[in-house]
């Protein structure tokens, strides 16, 4: 029996209010698991009076917030939900991207190569990759990152990032655009090209750490609550507030915010918590594994206090390869595209790969400077 138009929209219609009643209850739920939790959470909300704070880093409070995108915000994704309740403790966290010239500093003091500039080892990579996946010409497994390309006409398919990414050979933290370009001049612009070994190892020079994906999404709430972005629920701000792609995607940006590309660190007003470029500019990343399924499983647990996220990796899109989460979106984030310039967005990147829109910042706690004397 052929079923009526009309009546596939009404059973569509019943299942999507029955999901949607679901979704409202479950953080109807996560709000009393809050509020049943937080008397005796005993959270470091203030920084020790004994301790100064590092320069050029800011105190976040430490407090509870339901961390991952409420049911209402029709721009988020699948891995951003549910949400589920989180506490953490007080921090000191960057105001801004690690720069260039913090960058220099450290490679200046250690010698340092970062895995953009290292000579490829095909053994180690075909680990990464399907069994029996064919080595490349020598002529390409050369030292490179990835550069986005801006495409000469409108993209049908959104999934195929090949269209406007690019594999170039000599593009690293120095070279950003590949080896004819440079970073002169450009010392307060985000480090790029630079992966997660590269930034622990930046970590451990500094005395300081990646943040989790709970704290970095706490402190770019800036202390809202139910606000879909860092500065509030307007999104005609979103302009004056961040450095996103204005325009059609990946074809044409109006530069309506100021930058086609990246922008200097403090563009852009700071949130509440006086921390820059918590949206837009360059992707940052955290110390989480990405899981897909580690949102689904906190939100049937208790209130989690400083939750260090998924015990391992899990991307069904690249399972044999191990992500870490990002955050904050980039200079290439566009409404149609991805809108993630929102603190609850999420994505995985695998440990060996670097581009040309992912940086990082860095925090440290109360204990990790007392540890240091």
């Amino acid at each position: 029996m052929k079923i009526q138009p009309i009546l596939l929209g009404i059973i569509w219609l019943f299942f999507s209010c029955q999901e949607r009643k679901s979704e409202n209850k479950l953080q109807d739920i996560t709000k009393n698991k809050i509020s049943i939790n937080q008397e005796t959470l005993n959270l470091l909300k203030e920084p020790p009076a004994n301790i100064t704070s590092p320069k050029g880093m800011v105190w976040i409070p430490g407090g509870t917030f339901e961390q991952g995108a409420e049911s209402s915000d029709d721009m988020a994704m699948k891995q951003e939900k549910p949400i589920h309740p989180v506490a953490v403790d007080g921090f000191f966290m960057d105001e801004t991207e690690v720069t260039n010239a913090k960058f220099k500093k450290f490679i200046e003091a250690t010698g340092y190569i970062t895995v953009a500039e290292r000579e490829i080892d095909w053994e180690e990579m075909k680990k990464q990759l399907p069994p029996g996946t064919p080595k490349p010409h020598d002529s390409i497994l050369q030292p490179g990152s990835l550069v986005f390309k801006k495409t000469k006409s409108s993209v049908p398919n959104l999934y195929d990032y090949s269209q406007w990414w690019e594999w170039k050979i000599g593009a690293n933290w120095k070279h950003p655009q590949g080896p004819k370009s440079s970073i002169e001049n450009k010392d307060e612009y985000p480090v790029v090209h630079i992966t997660y070994e590269d930034a622990v190892a930046y970590c451990e020079w500094a005395g300081k750490r990646l943040p989790t994906e709970a704290e970095w999404e706490y402190a770019a709430k800036g202390g809202f609550t139910d606000a879909r972005f860092s500065w509030g629920d307007d999104e005609t701000e979103l302009s004056k507030k961040a450095n996103t792609w204005e325009g059609e995607f990946p074809n044409e940006n109006t530069v309506a915010d100021g930058f086609e590309n990246k922008a200097p660190v403090k563009s852009y007003p700071p949130n509440n918590y006086g921390l820059y470029d918590m949206a837009g500019n360059v992707w940052e990343m955290t110390q989480d594994w990405y899981n897909a399924n580690y949102y689904k499983e906190q939100s049937e647990q208790e209130l989690a206090k400083n939750p260090l996220g998924a015990e391992k990796p899990y991307n069904s899109n690249n399972p044999q390869i191990q992500e870490k989460v990002i955050k904050g979106g980039s200079f290439l984030c566009n409404t149609s595209y991805c809108a993630s310039y929102r603190p609850t967005a999420r994505m995985g990147n695998s440990l060996d790969s670097s581009q040309e829109h992912l940086g990082f910042r860095t925090v440290v706690t109360a204990e990790m400077i007392s540890e240091k004397g």
